[in-house]
């Protein structure tokens, strides 16, 4: 190799990452378009490959760079309507294309022989300047296969299983595309410098950074003046690691709900058996901690793994005892938690399994004992004096397990929520099988929120957090609620102010609606608001229509049924009313933020406030459509494939005063 070859940029170091410097194995020679290197002995070995890819206008798909058995580089035309998966057409070129650049890596494991290959990629126009030259690294840490592309990581995988490095010493590659690389073994060793990001958009309805980045179960805090927000970081709704999700903790947190800082993850996936489930933040001795589950079953069977110890010790002695994961056999699976080290972030995982189950909903309860709600391959409330262990059962059955379950107190009320569809409340000085059924009573306030986490904060506010599924998966946008307490223990929901997205100032569009009306529409996201009047003599109903350019497409109806005190969205229908939705009292299914129904409004019973907000997104590829009834209901649907262009109003016994709609900005 000449000595010029030898010499080679590190792009990746700047105030973000530093690079510790590692051997290299291999360097091209940009006069030849093959090249052997020493292949590693160790088949677990990590490696980067890393090199200045020159980018230009393509056809059909392109190979740039291979090495045989082991990985590829390839650019290629993507679907522009197909947004599986990576939802590439998230970022579309000026005409329309969305040409991708993606990297295979060729995997082998015993346990899953047909979990062999794992592509990550990215859609050019996610870049600056999607056309001209650019720095690519790929790195395979063995436990992360990811894609930094000019010092920024913009896609993932988690790896199950490593390279056959006997199969090949060789690597190939383009000219006309690749134009100096280099492969490393080991890999790269990023290292992160901790740093606290702003968040500049606005919280609700967020989304991490990315085209393929949402956010997954929601888990939430106040502690110290601070609402702490944790949530399943996720790519490819569920579908990374091989479908099993290979999620893991990252971490919000405010003091003034304006302004939100970004913290390093609470818990990063650092093991191949590692993929991590839904848990709860809590504080234990004055120190902020937040549990979570290993599902290490969805790797290994059950008897692979430290379950079968545990339950046998929990059948033996009739409470849990204490697993440090680094001295018991098998892969460790179930429950465990971080500490923070500063009562802010900087969480280090304790290492500790303290309970079979897999979903981990610990808390504090108003008389200060340790409590934690069963979920998943468990149920049940139990107690402890301490987190490590000791766990026993003190309400076998109820809560009866599945997603995430939460505690609070409001009041003069307890209450329960799970999951997708579970709510139950009881009075404070009731015993716990007084617990009775809300939803089974029509009165819960689901609304579009999935595995919704309550929370309350200053002034005895309470909020409720949660996220809505995109693209018909699991994962999908943040949405935040504040909720309303009625005397009879009842809670409803509404927009909090200090999260709104702003609005500039708004236009009248009509002074009185009585039957029917059509307006256009400002931009692709706006805020309709409106004065609802029912007759004195017939409550009646109405409805407003969301259309877009081509009335062949997709629309949505949001109608509000004054004598039924209900509300759904349903399927578009100009010039009459829909028909009726179902409630999730009656099977319908809020969660899927499609059509459905919900039950028991309040305050429609005289003249109230409607608003709506319309977000469309080009990532959402979609439109979110937002509603609040008289400040005390909200819901939300996602309307895939709709820009709203248009709003048709159908009114029934119903005056419907001073419409205004303002651009969001």
């Amino acid at each position: 190799m000449k000595k010029k070859n030898l010499i080679f940029l590190i792009f990746l170091a700047s105030t973000i990452l530093s690079i510790v410097a590692q051997p290299w194995h291999s360097t091209l020679d940009i006069h030849n378009s093959q090249e052997v290197f020493s292949a590693p002995s160790d088949a677990k070995s990590s490696f980067s490959v890393q090199f200045t890819i020159d980018l230009k206008q393509f056809l059909g798909e392109k190979t740039i760079l291979d090495i045989p058995n082991i990985l590829t580089v390839q650019l290629r035309q993507h679907d522009p309507n197909d947004r599986q998966r990576q939802n590439y057409p998230s970022y579309k070129m000026a005409d329309g294309s969305v040409p991708v650049l993606e990297s295979t890596i060729t995997l082998h494991c015993s346990e899953h022989p047909d979990w062999k290959k794992m592509t990550i990629g990215i859609p050019l126009a996610i870049l600056n300047k999607p056309l001209g030259k650019h720095e690519l690294l790929l790195n395979f840490t063995g436990a992360r296969w990811t894609m930094y592309v000019d010092e920024k990581l913009l896609d993932n995988d988690f790896p199950f299983g490593y390279p056959n490095w006997e199969a090949s010493n060789t690597w190939k590659w383009d000219p006309e595309y690749v134009k100096k690389a280099m492969i490393s073994f080991p890999a790269i060793r990023l290292e992160k410098q901790t740093t606290n990001k702003t968040i500049s958009s606005p919280i609700q309805y967020w989304t991490p950074a990315g085209h393929n980045s949402w956010v997954g179960d929601v888990a939430t805090l106040f502690y110290k003046g601070r609402y702490h927000l944790f949530y399943l970081y996720d790519r490819r709704h569920h579908g990374s690691k091989f479908g099993c999700g290979g999620h893991y903790f990252e971490h919000l947190s405010t003091t003034d709900f304006k302004t939100w800082t970004e913290h390093e993850a609470a818990t990063p996936l650092e093991e191949q058996w590692e993929t991590i489930g839904t848990g709860v933040p809590f504080v234990s001795q004055d120190k902020l901690c937040i549990s979570y589950g290993l599902h290490t079953t969805r790797m290994y069977p059950e008897e692979k793994t430290t379950l079968p110890a545990q339950w046998e010790y929990l059948m033996k002695y009739g409470h849990t005892g204490e697993f440090n994961q680094n001295a018991t056999s098998g892969f460790p699976a179930g429950s465990t938690y971080s500490v923070s080290t500063d009562g802010v972030a900087d969480f280090k995982k304790s290492n500790i399994i303290f309970h079979p189950c897999e979903n981990p909903s610990v808390y504090t309860d108003p008389e200060g004992k340790l409590r934690m709600m069963a979920n998943y391959h468990s149920n049940g409330i139990w107690e402890s004096d301490s987190i490590e262990g000791g766990w026993h059962c003190i309400s076998p059955g109820f809560p009866p397990g599945g997603d995430c379950t939460f505690f609070f107190r409001w009041g003069r009320f307890d209450y329960i929520i799970g999951g997708f569809t579970g709510l139950w409340s009881k009075p404070v000085d009731a015993p716990a099988t007084a617990y009775e059924d809300v939803v089974s009573k029509g009165l819960d306030f689901y609304d579009g929120s999935s595995v919704p986490s309550i929370t309350g904060i200053q002034d005895g506010r309470f909020l409720m957090a949660g996220w809505i599924p995109i693209h018909g998966g699991w994962g999908g946008n943040l949405i935040i609620r504040e909720l309303v307490q009625y005397p009879d223990g009842r809670i409803g929901s509404k927009w909090m102010k200090e999260i709104l997205p702003e609005a500039e100032k708004s236009n009248l569009l009509a002074q009185k609606i009585v039957q029917t009306k059509i307006l256009a529409t400002p931009a692709k996201s706006f805020m309709l608001t409106l004065e609802v009047h029912p007759s004195a003599v017939k409550k009646g109903r109405f409805a407003i229509t969301f259309l877009p350019e081509n009335g062949d497409q997709t629309s949505c109806e949001l109608q509000i049924h004054l004598n039924n005190i209900r509300a759904q969205f349903a399927p578009g229908t100009l010039n009459d009313f829909s028909g009726t939705m179902k409630s999730l009292r009656e099977g319908g299914s809020p969660h899927q933020v499609g059509n459905y129904a919900i039950e028991n409004l309040i305050g429609v019973d005289k003249p109230f406030t409607f608003r709506v907000i319309v977000k469309g997104d080009d990532k959402l590829g979609g439109s979110l459509i937002d509603a609040e009834i008289a400040g005390q209901r909200t819901m939300i649907s996602y309307r895939p494939g709709l820009t709203v262009k248009k709003l048709a109003f159908n009114s029934e016994g119903v005056e419907i005063r001073n419409v205004q709609v303002a651009t969001l900005k």
